[in-house]
Parts: C-alpha cells; sequence; structure tokens
C-alpha cells in the first residue's frame, strides 16, 4: 500500500465517534442516556427556520456557485447584526461566509501560517484546532490555564510565550471545553500584547449568544484604531440557530484578510451552502426574539449543573460557561477516557474526557449541559453519586 500523508497519519481519530460507541454500550438500566457529549443545542430549530430552509433548498438560486466570500445577503445581514453586537463600524467588506467555524479557523490560520510556522493556543485546548494546525505541518504552542484562575490565561504567561516564530495566538471565548468568558479588558491587553509582536489575534466566538448578560459587547476589540490589521473573529450559526448540519460560519476580518481567505476557500469549497445562508440572512433579524429565549434557557441549564454539582462533594465544578462544564473527576490517576467510558456504559452519562484536550487535563471530563434540559441535568446527581471504578 502507498505510504499516507504521514501528518495526518499521525493525529487521533475524531474523538466524538469513540465517545458515542461508549454510549452504544449503555444497557439503560439507570433510564435513558444523558448525553453531555457533543456540543449541540438540545432543542430544535424554530419553525420559521425550518420553512426557509425548505424554501431555499428547493429554490434554483440555490443551486448554483455564490460568490466565494458569501452571498452579498448573508454578508449585509450578518455585518449588521455584528455592528449591533459589538456597538461597531463592520460592514459586508469585513465578512466572509465558510462552511461552519472549524472551516472558519482552518481559512484564518492558513491564511497567516504556514508549515514549520507556529500558532500559540492555550491549554485546555480545542481539539479539532490542535489537529487542524498539525495536518497543515504549523507547530502548537500552548499557554496553561489554571483551574485556579478559572481556566482564563494569564497576560504574563501569554507574553512568556510569543517567541519568535509565532505568527497567531488563537483564543476560544466563551471556551471550548471549559467554559471560561474572557473579560473584555483581558482581550484589550492580549490584543495589544499581540501588536506588539506583530502576532494576529484569532479569536472563535462560537458561543457568542450565550453569554450570561444580555446587550453587553464580548469585547471592544472591533473599536480599537487599526483592528483590521491584526484580529480576526470567528463565530458558528450552528449553535444560535441550530442548524449544525447545515455548516454556516463566518470570518470577521479587515478585508484584504478576507481576500486571503478567498483565495483559500476557492480551493477548499468555492462557496458556503447557499440554500443555508438565504435562510439565516432572513432569519437573523426574524427570530432575534427566539434566540434571546434560548440564551436564558442556556443559562437555566448551566444552574441546574450548578445545583447538582453542589450537592457531590467528590465532583468538583473547575469552570461553566456557554454550552460547557469542565468538571473535576473524583479518581485521581485513572485517565479520564477510562473514567468517562465507564460513565456511559455503566451509569449512562455520555461525556468528553479532558484528555482529549491536553495532557494536562486527565483529572477533567466535559460536559456539554446544553444538550440536555433542567429535568434531565437533574438526573447527573444520583448517577454520579453512586459512581464508582
Amino acid at each position: 500500500m502507498p505510504a499516507f500523508n504521514p501528518l495526518v497519519q499521525s493525529i487521533q481519530p475524531p474523538p466524538v465517534p469513540s465517545v458515542q460507541a461508549w454510549a452504544r454500550a449503555y444497557d439503560g438500566s439507570h433510564g435513558p442516556l444523558i448525553d453531555l457529549s457533543q456540543a449541540v443545542p438540545g432543542y430544535p430549530a424554530h419553525p420559521k427556520m425550518l420553512e426557509l430552509l425548505g424554501q431555499t433548498a428547493s429554490s434554483l438560486a440555490s443551486t448554483g456557485y455564490g460568490p466565494i466570500e458569501g452571498d452579498a445577503r448573508l454578508r449585509d445581514a450578518y455585518a449588521a447584526h455584528s455592528a449591533e453586537v459589538y456597538g461597531a463600524g463592520i460592514t459586508a467588506t469585513n465578512i466572509h461566509v465558510t462552511s461552519g467555524c472549524n472551516q472558519a479557523f482552518l481559512c484564518a490560520v492558513m491564511a497567516v501560517a504556514g508549515a514549520g510556522d507556529t500558532v500559540l493556543m492555550t491549554e485546555p485546548y480545542y481539539f479539532n484546532h490542535e489537529t487542524t494546525l498539525a495536518m497543515l505541518g504549523i507547530r502548537s504552542r500552548f499557554v496553561a490555564c489554571a483551574a485556579e484562575d478559572g481556566f482564563v490565561p494569564r497576560l504574563e504567561a501569554i507574553e512568556a510565550a510569543l517567541e519568535a516564530g509565532v505568527k497567531a495566538l488563537a483564543l476560544v471565548s466563551p471556551n471550548n471545553p471549559t467554559g471560561a468568558v474572557y473579560p473584555p479588558d483581558l482581550l484589550k491587553a492580549i490584543f495589544a500584547l499581540c501588536r506588539s509582536r506583530g502576532v494576529w489575534l484569532i479569536l472563535d466566538e462560537t458561543y457568542r449568544d450565550f453569554l450570561p448578560t444580555a446587550g453587553l459587547a464580548p469585547h471592544a476589540l472591533f473599536a480599537e484604531e487599526g483592528w483590521q490589521d491584526g484580529f480576526v473573529s470567528l463565530y458558528s450559526f450552528s449553535k444560535s440557530f441550530c442548524i449544525p448540519g447545515h455548516r454556516l460560519g463566518a470570518i470577521t476580518a479587515g478585508p484584504v484578510f478576507v481576500a486571503q481567505v478567498a483565495k483559500i476557500m476557492d480551493n477548499l469549497q468555492i462557496c458556503a451552502p447557499r440554500a443555508a445562508q438565504a435562510a439565516v440572512a432572513e432569519a437573523l433579524p426574524l427570530l432575534a426574539d427566539w434566540r434571546e429565549e434560548n440564551r436564558l434557557e442556556i443559562l437555566r441549564r448551566a444552574d441546574a449543573l450548578r445545583a447538582v454539582m453542589a450537592k457531590l462533594p467528590a465532583w468538583q465544578l473547575a469552570a461553566v460557561g456557554a454550552y460547557f462544564a469542565f468538571v473535576k473527576h473524583p479518581f485521581a490517576g485513572v485517565k479520564s477516557a477510562e473514567v468517562a467510558e465507564a460513565l456511559a456504559r455503566q451509569v449512562g452519562i455520555s461525556c468528553i474526557p479532558g484528555g482529549y484536550f491536553g495532557a494536562a487535563q486527565e483529572n477533567y471530563l466535559r460536559f456539554a449541559f446544553a444538550n440536555a434540559d433542567a429535568a434531565t441535568i437533574g438526573r447527573l446527581e444520583e448517577r454520579l453519586a453512586g459512581f464508582s471504578l
């Protein structure tokens, strides 16, 4: 057999399917499976969203190629939406539509780094970011985030890690896997540091629609003079509109950056799915109230999880926010995959091992609680309390 690309062959298989296989081995003896594995909303898309998708999918206008940067209507609509969210002058020239946020990350890092370069990330890290860099031959360097800091990075740690050869700092806030929300003042200081070192700041804001306070901008980076020369924001429509299968995301950056991404996108996919673009362009203003209701529902689920974990002193809720909780399990010295597999098989709790997010995270599990309602989350108490290895 001819050789495979060693950069691909060396990375681990996708983690979510293996976790789902553990869940399929559960015998149902403790009740229905509690699925806290994949970061998907545990409620359906709005009927109007489904109606729009049906209309646009059956339209001849959606069957042809579209502009590489994205359809004008969605770029205009998302730019207007982002300008309102951040209180900043964002226009369609700043927007490039992608097929999901993972593709947005791929395009962004390819635009600024190549094989042998280095991209700095925090640890715990989002595993798809790390494997994307590995496949491209881009080196990863990590800034450790400590539980005692709420898994928020320290500025001095980032400064120490910004060595020669680092082309970009990639952050995720609200964070996957920890749920930590990075304070606006910290992000401002990090951006200033990156600019002083000639390093791009790439911020994945997939979960920004689920912040604890309505109406507050996640940060003020778009108000910084010259932001377009150093800052890139990534976004996903999957979570807030409950349409992950339609694969739609966006990059917000300077027009020069968008032009570089267009070169990449033309070779990856030519354009993002057009039916979803047309549907979301119309749904953005129409479903604002519904999205706000969902934000409040996710907060209720977070509160339900806090209440459960408060009754389980052996299990430590190390961080929680947006879609995620990072939970320290009580089995010191046991690999997180062993704990997660046993939870799934024995008591029907499916979650992601912390070790998948970095070698130093073996004491933790990621609970994606957005996928379960408050009543379901309440059932965790009995199952976790009675669980043993």
